[in-house]
């Protein structure tokens, strides 16, 4: 019901089609003390082949989750064989009830022949607090449509999200952040890291409607070029119809800071150690927010490891 299919040819495709996923519903005043991980595993086969995965996340009032929604594809086909194409079409419907708290972190590590197109639609009751945690950390083509609906005053939502892409990757982020009523806030931070041919699209819109004075929005998108050869192409937006808020925006593209390479190789290091310290240093602003725990350091370290692979061979030329 929060997905709109009249809106969106995929959304609407997962519709018709999907069959299994999966359904959390957090009780109410309940603090759930360990992580939930969903893992979606695609893997290649003679033919190209589709999934839809399908979730639905109800935080009843009063309770605390953390949810990792996580799609892996392997490469299951031998040397010197074709790779068929795979492609997950997904789709994730979250409500937050009034006082409820949720962190869902949305993990996507495909492989050179995989594409996932991911919509999250999302709606926040009173005091609600909601963070998500997007990691675009491989695929041949990724887009995720994110739209948040903050239904009731004293909702609160983050959103944060970290591209690393190279090769010939397309990776799409879309928000969309509606503040339907009054005293709301709103953060969006989304960092993009792109190598080789590597491209990165980044789109955020706010909507502030007429009635929802005191809204409070922050929107910020900024990305690090390692090569010539890549690109970002990026957008916020911010669409107001009230007049007593604070919002703002902005974007930035550029190229490791040359005086900071000097500084740390006049120190002893190479130009790669440089450049890779320096990378991990603007990436982790991301990865270190994350919440405490196993979880957390794991997903750090698949963080780091997709940094070293961005520094390896051509890719990070």
């Amino acid at each position: 019901r929060l997905a709109e299919i009249k809106d969106d040819a995929f959304t609407a495709f997962n519709t018709a089609m999907a069959s299994d996923g999966a359904v959390i519903v957090v009780p109410k005043n309940r603090a759930l003390t360990a992580p939930i991980h969903l893992l979606f595993l695609s893997t290649n086969a003679a033919a190209p082949r589709v999934s839809f995965p399908r979730v639905l996340v109800v935080a009843e009032s009063g309770s605390q989750a953390i949810v990792l929604e996580d799609h892996l594809s392997l490469d299951l086909s031998q040397a010197g064989e074709a790779r068929s194409q795979t492609l997950s079409n997904a789709v994730s419907e979250i409500v937050v009830e009034p006082n409820a708290s949720l962190d869902l972190i949305v993990l996507q590590r495909g492989n050179a022949s995989a594409s996932q197109i991911a919509r999250q639609s999302i709606r926040q009751a009173r005091d609600s607090r909601f963070t998500i945690h997007t990691f675009n950390l491989g695929g041949a083509l990724l887009r995720n449509d994110l739209g948040i609906r903050l239904m009731e005053e004293g909702a609160e939502c983050t959103l944060r999200g970290l591209t690393l892409g190279d090769g010939d990757q397309l990776i799409d982020d879309h928000t969309e952040v509606d503040h339907a009523v009054p005293h709301c806030d709103s953060r969006q931070l989304y960092k993009g890291v792109l190598g080789g041919h590597g491209r990165g699209v980044f789109r955020g819109r706010v909507i502030v409607r007429p009635d929802a004075q005191k809204t409070n929005a922050l929107q910020q998108n900024k990305n690090l070029l390692l090569s010539p050869s890549a690109e970002v192409d990026t957008k916020p937006q911010l669409e107001i119809h009230a007049d007593d808020v604070k919002c703002s925006h902005g974007s930035s593209i550029g190229q490791l800071d040359a005086d900071a390479l000097f500084f740390m190789r006049s120190r002893g290091l190479s130009i790669l150690e440089a450049q890779s310290l320096l990378t991990e240093g603007f990436a982790g602003e991301i990865a270190e927010t994350l919440p405490p725990g196993a979880m957390g350091k794991w997903i750090r370290e698949l963080v780091q490891d997709r940094l070293r692979e961005l520094f390896s061979g051509e890719n990070g030329s």
